[in-house]
């Protein structure tokens, strides 16, 4: 019987043609982005003696004489050669590449415009969001938000985990934003499409920031991260939990550790994440952990370990989602699986073709997140089996949007309802402050000062005067249930 031969030629695709990895980085080179107009290919021009670009050979140097040691060296022809006595003697130098430096990290800081974004996904469980930065350090290969690195003309390869953006203004343009006239409050996502927690967050703070303008305005804020710097904002998420305005999922894609440097380099490591988990929920905050993504063969075995073992740390709520391939992320992936799991590389996107309708990637609602097929389905029973036993995502929680009061601005003037929330902050807040607690005009600052002083850590000042629990007061009863019934749950 005819065998088939089912090996790959050298090239585009192939393991042979895969660039090599990088240490510390998850793509493995920058692809042409869809923007970019032209492409530029290294090709060798004959100019190179040992048949290499001349980038990448090194230079000899002409120090080579007729009465210097070489000429007479064992690489030299003999003494007694004849005509060739005395000639220049060039070495050959070995075929040996120049590695090109390992790229840096550079971050660039920008001025935004405007800080919240909106979008109408049936697919996602909140309506708006903010991103403190653009690009991400952590390099996880599977992100779905690298090709938006495309619109800053950069690669969504390496340039979206060395190229980073940071909007030094966030938190004064989401104050500003805050307070606009007619700002109704939904519950908003830090973190949707590059991670709040990224290692250049310990130095910029703005992540920070903003949950201190959360805290201020009595906002709900929903993070989405796989840093364990999170643990560091643990006397804000604290203060705020105590308010239902705040829950925190971590992102747990393995608990390998060996794997989870390669799909995920500069992530915190999952037995540090677990520990995040665990102070988090010791904390008072409530806690989820997102399988996500899940990639058939390479971590869809470990759905049900990691949901162990974050119940086991604290965790309530738990979701999960099929690995996406929107755009450039598609040869991002097929690289590095060519580059570290090359024996198994065309049966993960054999697999998830399957999971895709017979596409890399499915972009329709309601299918996208979770894949169709007989694979898609047999996930779904894993993770509700896996659920229904460890007991998590019993009851739903909805965040509580009745508590919201406009920030002052830098240099205004407080509003002169807004006092007077002494009684509230002994024991917890109620949703509605009494028409005579508002009128009595008592006002105690230091009762929601910044836990970091009377300034933030973004540099922008509180008011000596803070803002109301509530904002309900000189609304209408029918705008009250109208926002109460606008509370979004995260768990739908």
């Amino acid at each position: 019987m005819a065998r088939t031969d089912h090996s790959f030629p050298a090239g585009s695709g192939s393991p042979a043609a895969a660039p090599a990895a990088l240490r510390g980085r998850g793509a493995v080179t920058n692809v042409r982005h869809r923007f970019q107009r032209d492409d530029r290919v290294q090709v060798d021009d004959g100019w190179s003696g040992s048949g290499l670009p001349a980038d990448f050979v090194e230079s000899v140097p002409d120090n080579s004489s007729d009465d210097s040691p070489e000429s007479t060296s064992a690489h030299s022809p003999a003494a007694g050669s004849g005509s060739l006595r005395g000639a220049t003697v060039i070495p050959i130098l070995p075929d040996t590449r120049l590695e090109p430096p390992a790229p840096k990290t550079t971050v660039t800081a920008e001025e935004a415009r405007k800080m919240l974004s909106r979008n109408d996904s049936p697919d996602i469980p909140f309506d708006v969001a903010v991103n403190p930065y653009r690009g991400c350090e952590h390099g996880c290969v599977y992100c779905y938000a690298r090709p938006t690195h495309s619109y800053l003309g950069m690669s969504p390869g390496l340039d979206f985990e060395t190229r980073l953006v940071a909007k030094a203004n966030a938190v004064e343009a989401l104050r500003a934003e805050l307070a606009r006239p007619g700002y109704k409050p939904s519950p908003i996502n830090i973190g949707s499409a590059t991670d709040a927690y990224q290692p250049i967050e310990r130095d910029w703070r703005l992540t920070r920031g903003m949950l201190e303008l959360m805290l201020e305005t009595r906002h709900p804020v929903t993070i989405v991260t796989k840093n364990a710097l999170v643990a560091r904002d643990l006397d804000l998420l604290a203060a705020l939990a105590e308010q239902n305005l705040v829950v925190v999922y971590i992102s747990i894609t393995t608990l390998d550790a060996g794997m989870a440097r390669t799909l995920e380099p500069r992530a915190a490591a999952p037995w540090r994440r677990l520990e995040a988990v665990r102070s988090l929920t010791d904390a008072g905050v409530p806690v989820g952990v997102l399988v996500a993504p899940v990639i058939p063969f390479i971590n869809d075995e470990s759905m049900e370990h990691i949901l162990q073992e974050s119940k086991a740390a604290g965790a309530h709520y738990a979701s999960y989602t099929v690995l996406r391939l929107p755009w450039e992320v598609k040869t991002l992936f097929e690289d590095w699986l060519n580059a570290h799991y090359p024996d198994r590389a065309q049966r993960v996107l054999h697999r998830i073709e399957d999971l895709r309708n017979g596409r890399r990637n499915d972009p329709n609602f309601g299918s996208r997140m979770r894949g169709t097929g007989i694979w898609a389905d047999l996930l779904r029973q894993r993770f509700a089996v896996a659920t229904r036993k460890l007991g998590l995502n019993r009851h739903r929680l909805a965040l509580d949007c009745d508590r919201f009061q406009p920030p002052v601005m830098a240099g205004g003037t407080p509003s002169l309802f807004a006092a007077g929330f002494a009684a509230g902050s002994a024991g917890g807040f109620s949703g509605a402050t009494s028409l005579g607690a508002r009128s009595s005009g008592a006002t105690s600052s230091s009762d929601f000062l910044s836990p970091v002083g009377a300034q933030a850590s973004s540099g922008v000042p509180h008011s000596g005067g803070l803002p109301a629990v509530s904002g309900a007061y000189g609304r209408g009863e029918r705008q009250l249930r109208a926002l109460a019934a606008g509370q979004l749950s995260l768990f739908d």
